[in-house]
């Protein structure tokens, strides 16, 4: 009898010092195949166990199907187990996945011998309250998430689609900040959310986390076989690298494919000829060209100091982003600034959306006299009532792009569809970048949250309308320059011509002895 009390003795102490140990021998966890079965880890899972041990803070990029979230239910239990007081809270995009972990801690304690187990205080479907003190809670996530407890291990998962992840890690630190630590797993989802960026950081070395990546082939019992299967059972490549690869570029509800942003990255982007204003935000690529056709659209900041003012230049004959500006400049001398910028382009369309502030901006740009304003029906701008009474009379249209339920899809669709067929030149890295973190949610198109996407629409509205209005205008410029050209062929004398050589205006011609202009013709 001693000598087994002594057996289960040093069998105790080494479940106590090696939790891998400890999984291996008395952890059971429930296959979808086999049912109950002993936990016996592979290598590539040990070695991430002892790397949770050894580091209070981790965050793991994983492939699917990868068991390490039941590793993480095991660790959780063994350090209840074996260390008194211990608060673990497990955290997910809803309860039920939350109570998942719960459920898989609870599972591998019902099954542990009799001389392992303490007794349960509280055993329900969200928590397990042990008699040393210690403690499993599950919860979904929610901005007070863990906030007035001190929690000793805060367990995340999938924590790339959880909206409120950036405010639950901000009210945790001050309740792991007493010697707490961190276990943060997901499959990646887009870029620029929080376990993104926090991802990134660890990479470089920018935080305390100890980046853990565990892709597909780690598992010893994959092969690429099975790896190409996953793109037929998921239905897409791109959600099959997402789950599989641990590929953050492919990931997520994106607008605007990786291969898209690549792409215009390493062709068409590069630095500004000139950078102008007080805040060098105004951005120019290429000088107005009198030869040249302009559109310039915008989007007016809200006034709340989080968005920005913003407008594009683009050449309307070749779809190229000649000029930008992105910065914080009040309504009204936006509107004066946009008058100008327009004005330097030949007079050029220009587009502003009518939302909100938009109608100070707009009504700065009527006071200037600009008459090259693009306008909306009046009837789209309903639900800026109270703005239109100056615009009252028997017109059926009012200033500046009515953005709504309606019009937002069909401008970024039109972006997309430019991008993915390279019919357009975008030549700004900042655009680039706010394409880069432009999702659908819900079926909305919009920037992910902490983020901006004032570029992404002003450039939206000019992809949507130069493919709409102005194309019938395109239409009725095309007949006029044929006009143009049959004056041409009518042996009429020039003074200048078109002589290559010349530096006059093309268009000034003398026509039985008179000057004539002839720009008009051109619109």
């Amino acid at each position: 009898m001693s000598d087994l009390k002594q057996i289960i003795r040093q069998e105790y102490i080494k479940c106590a010092k090696d939790p891998a140990h400890f999984m291996k021998k008395y952890c059971n966890i429930q296959h979808p195949q086999r049912g109950r079965i002993l936990f016996n880890l592979f290598p590539f899972q040990e070695k991430v166990l002892h790397l949770m041990q050894e580091n209070p803070y981790s965050i793991i990029l994983k492939s699917r199907q990868l068991g390490i979230s039941t590793l993480s239910a095991g660790y959780s239990l063994w350090l209840m187990l074996f260390h008194k007081d211990k608060n673990v809270l497990c955290i997910a995009t809803k309860q039920e996945t939350a109570r998942n972990m719960v459920t898989k801690v609870k599972f591998m304690y019902d099954n542990l011998p009799s001389w392992l187990a303490i007794k349960a205080e509280e055993n329900n479907k969200l928590s397990l309250r042990l008699s040393n003190g210690s403690i499993i809670k599950a919860t979904s996530a929610s901005s007070d998430a863990g906030r007035s407890e001190a929690v000793s291990l805060l367990l995340i998962d999938e924590a790339a689609f959880i909206d409120q992840i950036g405010e639950i890690w901000a009210s945790a630190q001050q309740t792991l900040a007493t010697g707490g630590g961190a276990i943060v797993l997901s499959t990646p989802y887009g870029t620029g959310n929080w376990f993104h960026k926090t991802w990134v950081s660890a990479e470089n070395n920018q935080n305390d986390f100890l980046p853990i990546r565990l892709p597909w082939d780690v598992h010893p019992e994959r092969d690429q076989e099975w790896r190409n299967r996953q793109d037929e059972l998921l239905g897409d490549p791109r959600l099959a690298s997402q789950e599989c690869d641990c590929d953050f570029s492919t990931s997520g509800d994106i607008v605007f494919y990786s291969e898209w942003i690549d792409f215009m990255g390493s062709t068409t982007i590069k630095d500004p000829m000139e950078r102008r204003g007080v805040d060098q935000n105004l951005w120019i690529w290429e000088a107005a060209d009198y030869s040249r056709e302009y559109m310039v659209t915008a989007d007016v900041a809200r006034g709340d100091g989080k968005d920005f003012s913003a407008c594009h230049v683009m050449d309307i004959a070749t779809n190229t982003q000649v000029a930008e500006y992105k910065g914080q400049m009040p309504p009204k001398e936006f509107g004066y600034f946009l008058t100008g910028l327009a004005t330097e382009y030949n007079n050029a369309m220009l587009v502003v959306e009518n939302a909100n502030i938009g109608w100070a901006t707009l009504d700065a740009i009527r006071e200037r006299g600009y008459r090259n304003l693009y306008q909306s029906p009046k009837s789209d701008a309903l639900t800026a009532e109270s703005f239109l009474r100056v615009y009252e009379s028997n017109s059926e249209m009012v200033p500046g792009f009515t953005m709504s339920m309606k019009t937002r899809p069909l401008c970024i669709n039109k972006f997309r569809e430019f991008v993915g067929d390279r019919s357009v030149i975008i030549r700004s890295k900042r655009l680039l970048e706010e394409m880069k973190v432009f999702v659908w949610k819900n079926g909305r198109p919009e920037a992910q949250t902490g983020y901006n996407d004032d570029l992404v629409m002003s450039f939206g509205i000019g992809m949507f309308l130069r493919d709409t209005s102005l194309k019938f205008q395109q239409q009725s410029l095309d007949m006029t320059r044929a006009t143009l050209g049959s004056v041409k062929s009518n042996k009429v004398s020039y003074s200048g011509g078109y002589a290559s050589n010349s530096t006059k205006n093309p268009y000034d011609v003398n026509i039985d002895g008179k000057d004539h202009n002839i720009g008009w013709l051109l619109g």
